[in-house]
């Protein structure tokens, strides 16, 4: 079976040290070509991969020799480019947060449907082995009813990762649209989501920047978040933690759940019965490891692809994940509960 030809539209951080190695792992993908509009950038890249290098991804969209392609711009970029990609079509895996609206969101999901093309978002969360047993045991009603959650996504910011350092687009609205909430807190809305198995119908936020002086987006949010059984929780992003936490603990009748807390036992299970099970199951993966451990987002999205099945995380499921951080901007400048 020939391999699905690829193209990687930005070659930023997250192509360089996710996307690019994960395709390049995976026998049923071949990057055929790359693109950056730093022509220097994407000229680097292509030649270290054997590949071809484009500064304009329209040009990018009109070889037809590729079949899917990896979006891995900034956000503000995300939900044109899909469309374009999806209307010459290719299958794409778009990075998180998919979009800046949930008109956008809905365009991308018309255009892949209309093209009968797959679209995937890269919630990367999901697929973290501690967080699939969690919600394996809840579904099975090992902890019971759920009461409360909370989870974090925090670190000292984008400058230590992002290939531009302090000079960022994440850090200019207009091209990034959101800060702490779209790098890191859409992840953890879509995480709930995933684990609890139901949706969020409402949300109160404070969304501030406080950390970043650079920045004209948000640096540090904590929401509330209501789920329809009435489960409530806070969720906590931010680029002002000086050590990385990436914890969920979730409190139910009969056990409470505490998801990568600990840096050996990535989940540990305290039943009320006083029983404690610790699972060992490796660690997520965060920026300081380089993105060492593959994130499990482009094996799926081939597999998609070339199998002709579902997508693990369909346009439709991520845009609920971006409406709920659409309602915690909301609410901050509200200062209302947001229903969903």
């Amino acid at each position: 079976m020939k391999p699905l030809k690829i193209g990687v539209i930005g070659c930023g951080s997250i192509a360089k040290h996710r996307h690019i190695p994960e395709y390049m792992a995976n026998e049923h993908a071949e990057i055929v070509a790359v693109c950056d509009i730093v022509k220097d950038r994407a000229q680097e890249m292509a030649d270290q991969i054997g590949a071809k290098a484009y500064t304009d991804y329209k040009d990018l969209l009109k070889d037809e020799s590729i079949e899917a392609v990896s979006v891995c711009t900034p956000n503000a970029l995300h939900a044109p480019i899909s469309i374009d990609a999806l209307k010459e079509g290719k299958h794409v895996l778009c990075e998180k947060p998919m979009a800046t609206s949930t008109e956008e969101a809905e365009a991308m999901i018309v255009a892949a449907n209309e093209a009968g093309r797959k679209l995937m978002i890269g919630h990367n969360q999901r697929f973290v082995p501690s967080h699939q047993k969690a919600k394996e045991l809840i579904s099975k009603g090992e902890a019971g009813k759920i009461y409360s959650f909370r989870t974090a996504f925090g670190h000292g910011g984008p400058e230590g990762w992002s290939v531009d350092g302090k000079d960022s687009w994440f850090f200019r609205k207009e091209e990034a649209f959101i800060g702490a909430m779209g790098d890191l807190g859409v992840h953890k809305t879509d995480l709930m989501r995933y684990i609890l198995g139901e949706e969020f119908v409402e949300v109160g936020a404070f969304v501030e920047t406080s950390s970043k002086e650079n920045a004209d987006v948000d640096d540090t949010a904590v929401c509330v978040l209501k789920t329809e059984s009435g489960t409530i929780g806070t969720l906590a992003a931010s680029w002002s933690y000086q050590k990385e936490d990436n914890s969920t603990v979730i409190y139910g009748e009969k056990a409470v759940l505490r998801l990568e807390e600990d840096p050996v036992n990535s989940l540990v299970v305290q039943y009320s019965t006083g029983e404690v099970v610790k699972y060992e199951l490796g660690g997520i993966q965060t920026n300081d490891d380089g993105g060492q451990s593959a994130s499990g987002v482009i094996d799926r999205f081939v597999t998609s692809v070339v199998e002709d099945v579902p997508t693990a995380v369909p346009g439709e499921e991520a845009m609920k994940s971006l409406q709920v951080v659409l309602g915690a901007l909301e609410s901050s400048k509200t200062k209302q509960i947001i229903r969903l």
